[in-house]
């Protein structure tokens, strides 16, 4: 990474809410913690390979129809509509990570900020409110609006497009290393959050910057 960006672009779900509190929902829902996370990743790889075939699936569609039909293999067959209400509850509701606010903050001013999540936008608007810090972005972009979902070119192009800068320009900041390796392709600037010290993939494009979490990202591109 050579330039400073015009625009600084957050993934929502994971790299700015903190997760693990729906662990607490699967198990109010009759199921082992340790299945959120499975969850979650199948959830992405369905998005995932329906936006390759050419649709534009929304998050919560899918979230909810996986949803049953796990609680169905796991508790049986039944009306599961309350356990999946309670846990699409929690998930629209997770906190910030706590990391999140003071890094948006430095962040912030340094260059304009904006979202780019393959969720709503509605459940960023109200996660970024909660948290006290939706004044520090520009625009909360989602790929509802966009031909595809993340990590498909079209989706950074979109939002290169609704931020009137080139692609280039842009800074793409996320948690998982297939979003890092989509907006690299894609011609984005890009920095993965390493919270938890994992190894990078070895098959994906390495990100520009690395960083343990928001804040120093922060002291990174204010270094520069």
């Amino acid at each position: 990474m050579t330039a400073m960006p015009a625009a600084i672009i957050f993934d929502v779900n994971e790299t700015l809410s903190d997760m693990r509190p729906l662990g607490d929902a699967f198990i109010d829902a009759g199921m082992s913690d340790s299945l959120a996370r499975p969850w979650f990743a199948k959830l992405l790889r369905d998005g995932f390979a329906l936006t390759v075939t050419g649709d534009n699936p929304t998050f919560a569609d899918i979230a909810t129809d996986s949803l049953h039909r796990l609680l169905r293999q796991t508790s049986g067959p039944g009306d599961h509509t309350d356990q999946v209400n309670h846990i699409m509850g929690q998930f629209k509701n997770l906190p910030l990570h706590p990391d999140t606010a003071p890094g948006l903050s430095a962040l912030s001013q340094i260059t304009e900020l904006a979202t780019l999540s393959n969720g709503a936008t509605s459940v960023a608007e109200q996660l970024l409110n909660r948290g006290n810090v939706r004044e520090k972005f520009a625009q909360l972009l989602s790929v509802q609006n966009a031909p595809r979902w993340k990590p498909a070119r079209e989706a950074y192009d979109y939002a290169a497009d609704e931020l009137n800068q080139s692609v280039n320009q842009l800074l793409l900041v996320a948690v998982h290393p297939w979003d890092i390796h989509g907006a690299n392709a894609a011609g984005m600037q890009t920095a993965w959050i390493n919270r938890t010290g994992a190894s990078y993939p070895t098959y994906f494009t390495p990100p520009d910057i690395e960083a343990g979490d928001l804040s120093a990202l922060a002291d990174k591109l204010a270094a520069r």
